[in-house]
């Protein structure tokens, strides 16, 4: 918690913000020849409004939760296109996905070789992020990740190979978003923000960027939720998002996420709904480790009474469903939820409250 402690914050070399910012991506890469754009079904519609002029392949085979074979068919295509610029278009999986192929489909590394810290070689091609979601803000950071299948966990990457040249926060791109994601997309921005600030290895620095976007989620979200053209709400909401992303850099996330991580890889929950169930049972579950932010965070949201039923309402409001079991949850694959969970290392070790496997299966049978 000093700044004595040494961290290395790592940005985008250029970022675009607000209503038509998408626009800017062609005038920035009026010079690329051969572009891949990394997209989805529902968001190839913004293509155009990207403004390039080159010759672009789109690949949009991308599910909810990216896993090794989506990224191998992705780099196999990206190699057919030998492109000079990759634009990521999408929400987070789209963007971590469109990293990983600008890194490395001119190279020989696999992605055995690049997983964990400071692994990528380097990077060749031009990378644009532009997102159509306001939750992970992957368009901030240097790590990506990628389910196994096999294993049923992600295989994270993080290096400064990873950065995008130009990220683009256009809140005009998520006027479409539907109420139920931009609650729980706005969740996990929140909750990004959150579990970097009550974090074992917090930093002040990292602080600052946390209040500024659980302030953000406690003033827009809502708003955003009932009005998905609110212009000023939407954009608020990116910000915050970008913030959290931020947050990832030197400090990452806790339990929270880790709890979050298997009910994607096993019960394959969008990765904000994953979070936004679990949120609210970390947050309580931590106060008693660090009081202080948690009555920050308390008050940015404007919770009110006991934490844990606050804070569960507050999500409930924003139209979440709350229950696992609603999900598609059964109660014998709590014990697996746990297991999994309690073993992400790299994220349990951060969290200010120690959590043993069956504090982790009681918040897994206290959401179900």
């Amino acid at each position: 918690m000093s700044l004595a402690r040494n961290i290395t914050l790592h940005l985008p070399k250029r970022l675009e913000i607000g209503a038509g910012a998408v626009r800017k991506v062609g005038e920035w890469a009026a010079d690329a020849r051969r572009v891949f754009v990394l997209t989805t079904p529902h968001t190839t519609e913004f293509v155009a409004r990207l403004g390039l002029a080159g010759e672009i392949q789109v690949f949009d085979a991308i599910p909810g939760e990216p896993d090794i074979a989506c990224f191998d068919a992705a780099l196999s295509a990206a190699r057919l296109a030998r492109p000079d610029l990759i634009v990521g278009l999408g929400g987070g999986s789209v963007m971590d996905l469109a990293k990983l192929v600008a890194a490395m489909w001119d190279g020989t590394q696999s992605l055995a070789d690049v997983a964990g810290p400071n692994k990528v070689s380097g990077r060749n091609t031009r990378l644009v992020q532009v997102a159509t979601t306001a939750g992970t803000g992957s368009e901030a950071g240097i790590r990506a990740l990628i389910t196994d299948p096999g294993k049923g966990n992600k295989i994270a990457v993080e290096s400064p190979h990873l950065l995008a040249d130009l990220a683009v926060l256009d809140p005009e791109l998520t006027f479409s978003v539907p109420p139920a994601v931009t609650a729980a997309t706005g969740i996990d921005a929140m909750a990004h923000c959150v579990e970097a600030f009550t974090n074992k290895n917090a930093h002040p620095v990292i602080d600052g960027f946390a209040r500024m976007g659980i302030d953000l989620v406690g003033r827009y979200l809502a708003r955003a939720v009932r009005d998905g053209q609110d212009t000023e709400a939407r954009e608020g909401m990116m910000l915050a998002s970008f913030y959290g992303g931020i947050c990832l850099g030197p400090v990452n996330t806790a339990a929270g996420h880790a709890l979050a991580y298997p009910l994607g890889t096993l019960l394959h929950l969008p990765h904000g709904l994953a979070n936004a169930i679990i949120f609210p049972h970390v947050l309580a579950f931590n106060e008693s480790a660090v009081p202080e932010k948690t009555a920050e965070v308390v008050a940015a949201l404007g919770l009110s009474g006991d934490l844990l039923p606050a804070a569960h309402r507050f999500c409930e409001n924003l139209g979440v469903e709350m229950r696992l079991s609603a999900h598609g949850a059964a109660e014998d694959q709590l014990d697996r939820f746990a297991a999994d969970a309690h073993a992400i290392r790299r994220l349990m070790d951060n969290n200010p409250r120690g959590m043993s496997v069956a504090e982790v299966r009681a918040i897994f049978q206290a959401a179900y």
